[in-house]
């Protein structure tokens, strides 16, 4: 469980768990209840191939930082063009989605603090890459807790946060999905409901 492998080293810290939407929110909402600490998003958003959506050459994360996934953009033959319009239409998704998670409230502090980010799992990890260069500057320790992820997504990341914890890192990864019985997408309703039960000090999670 992750809250095995996070909990003591954070007993005595300002921490604060962040989900990446919308799937790594219910995770991360278990763990920032599991752990009392407050719970927030962290927008982040793939960059897919044009035509091959799914696939990610990149990610860009709230604030603007942009990662790129070289061997794709070369098999591809992308060029930045494409890159940089990408980005732009998924910058404006996470503008919305912000607006839509918080309902006005600003995003959560994090200077000086430990953040511990969550997903549901890790393909490229170009979304928690973007996420963890991100917070980097401004976080006191940047953390990165999974249940999954390709072992050589999970090794890589290990040169972008101060910790990585990968419950599985199987040699062998297809996709996420594989790993979970039920890997339904989650709406905006449900990421919004489950920040407004953080908030709820009777629940478990801190308000962040």
């Amino acid at each position: 469980m992750l809250r095995e492998e996070l909990g003591e080293e954070l007993s005595a810290e300002d921490a604060i768990v962040l989900g990446l939407p919308r799937g790594g929110v219910p995770v991360a909402f278990e763990v920032a209840r599991a752990l009392r600490l407050p719970l927030d998003v962290f927008v982040v958003r793939k960059l897919g191939v044009p035509g091959q959506e799914e696939l990610a050459m990149g990610a860009i994360a709230s604030g603007g930082v942009v990662v790129t996934q070289p061997d794709v953009i070369g098999v591809y033959h992308i060029g930045q063009e494409t890159i940089d319009a990408v980005a732009a239409r998924e910058r404006v998704e996470i503008e919305r989605r912000e607006a839509a998670y918080r309902n006005g409230r600003p995003p959560a502090m994090v200077h000086g603090r430990t953040v511990i980010l969550v997903d549901d799992g890790l393909a490229t990890g170009s979304t928690m890459k973007a996420a963890a260069r991100a917070l980097r500057p401004l976080a006191r320790r940047v953390l990165i807790a999974v249940p999954v992820a390709a072992h050589g997504t999970c090794e890589e990341l290990r040169a972008e946060a101060d910790r990585v914890i990968c419950l599985e890192a199987p040699e062998r990864f297809h996709a996420v999905g594989e790993f979970y019985h039920n890997f339904d997408q989650i709406t905006d309703a449900e990421v919004r409901t489950l920040l407004a039960q953080a908030r709820d000090p009777s629940h478990g999670p801190r308000a962040a």
